[in-house]
């Protein structure tokens, strides 16, 4: 099978999105199937819609070798008038991590934002959707049926062997309760709210790991920084940037509790690999992370932008040991009963194979 996939970037980008396209493209050429990656330079979205006059993507496309396009949604504003032009050649299939316009922002941007991103769902002809919550938001939108698969991220990164005696152990282990935040420095992520949080714990020994990049919004990662700073939590909150696989597995396995309050994910595959390493998750109950958490059992889930309610949890966790130890020792099973990478995207492979055989029967 010959697929092309249409991504921002490179493949090697850091973030859930990205490793869930990785992971695909390894699945499918080890299943000996070719793939071809078009890469849309990163730009701001405004310059993303300009895209669609572009002669080059759209000669990429046409004269692209393929037996069925996948299309990270991400994409969706350099695409949603390119698919047209285009359409009738291959099957379109869009991955779907999380739709724009499901972010928490001012309703008129969202219903901006919903005027495109509607055109572009509804120029393709299938889905691959991460989490029942993404697949219900497109729904919700196009109001039409499209053929699709639900194929869930998974945390098996890491080749792991926590045990729950490892998990009790670390839990009863002296010294402060160690946070790990992983993730992109962006608003979108709310480490602001953790930090608030922290403040608002007192005196109770906690400590936070950041990691993740700086970069992506500068202006608000320094807004974070300086709030660390401004609140005197210099000597808690330690800011390591975005980490290779070693290092950032030995935060994995030093942290006590993962901890990413966004005001809305997709899906939320940091929570799994936390959870892999007998780590409760703590997210917000916006968007699809009560998919992967169940509250009070292997996790919690806090209302979005709540800083008192995610102190209480995090001085509940930082002084009942027990507590942490059981809601670890659930988080691994938890994480036992998810699929594998392996699971789910050979799945998504399969979907492919079937579209494409539809495709061609119907030539």
């Amino acid at each position: 099978m010959r697929v092309g996939l249409i991504i921002y970037g490179s493949l090697d980008t850091l973030s859930g999105g990205y490793l869930y396209d990785r992971r695909l493209v390894e699945t499918l050429e080890r299943a000996g199937d070719t793939v071809r990656i078009i890469g849309i330079p990163w730009r701001n979205y405004g310059r993303h819609l300009t895209d669609v006059f572009s002669r080059r993507l759209r000669r990429d496309l046409k004269s692209a070798k393929v037996d069925v396009m996948l299309q990270d949604e991400l994409n969706h504003p350099s695409l949603w008038r390119v698919n047209g032009a285009v359409r009738g050649r291959w099957p379109i299939i869009s991955i779907v991590h999380h739709l724009r316009m499901s972010e928490k922002r001012a309703a008129w941007k969202n219903r901006a934002y919903g005027v495109i991103e509607r055109r572009y769902l509804r120029s393709v002809d299938g889905f691959v959707f991460n989490s029942e919550t993404t697949r219900k938001a497109v729904h919700d939108q196009i109001r039409t049926e499209k053929p699709n698969v639900l194929a869930y991220p998974a945390g098996d990164r890491f080749d792991v062997s926590m045990t729950e005696q490892d998990v009790t152990e670390r839990a009863n282990a002296d010294g402060p309760l160690r946070i790990l935040f992983l993730g992109n420095v962006i608003e979108r992520k709310q480490l602001h709210v953790l930090i608030e949080a922290l403040g608002l714990t007192g005196n109770v020994g906690i400590r936070v790991d950041v990691v993740g990049g700086l970069e992506v919004e500068p202006e608000y990662a320094n807004k974070v920084r300086q709030q660390v700073e401004n609140d005197g939590l210099g000597d808690r909150v330690i800011f390591h940037g975005p980490l290779a696989d070693d290092a950032l597995r030995a935060h994995f396995e030093q942290a006590h509790v993962l901890v990413v309050p966004s005001s809305y994910e997709g899906f939320g595959i940091v929570y799994l690999e936390g959870m892999a390493f007998g780590m409760p998750a703590i997210a917000t109950d916006s968007g699809a992370a009560h998919e992967i958490i169940t509250d009070r059992r292997d996790g919690f889930l806090i209302p979005t932008g709540s800083a008192p309610e995610l102190s209480m949890r995090l001085r509940d966790l930082a002084t009942d040991r027990k507590r942490l130890a059981r809601m670890g020792a659930q988080a691994l099973k938890r994480f036992a009963r998810h699929p594998t990478w392996e699971q789910s995207m050979t799945s998504v492979r399969e979907f492919l194979l079937e579209t494409v055989e539809k495709a061609n029967a119907g030539t």
